[in-house]
């Protein structure tokens, strides 16, 4: 179902609209209750994101913050 919205709210809720289209809705835009232009989602879009997805695919090792040792960190003095 495509959701209607007069050119005042659309200007006035853009962000809002952008957010729904965004999630696959269609809004349409109305002047004087007749369709003027429709907000639909980007072909190949990227679709809503979700937080959480990978969870426990990685594991960061411990240590992983650690201070380099001292011949990784003159490697790395090296390169520089």
């Amino acid at each position: 179902m495509t959701k209607s919205v007069g050119v005042h709210e659309g200007k006035t809720q853009l962000s809002r609209l952008l957010e729904l289209v965004a999630g696959g809705e269609e809004i349409a835009i109305t002047r004087r209750g007749e369709e003027v232009a429709r907000l639909v989602p980007a072909p190949g879009g990227s679709r809503r994101r979700h937080l959480g997805i990978d969870r426990g695919r990685f594991v960061v090792p411990v240590g992983f913050d650690d201070p380099l040792d001292e011949r990784a960190l003159e490697t790395f003095e090296r390169c520089r």
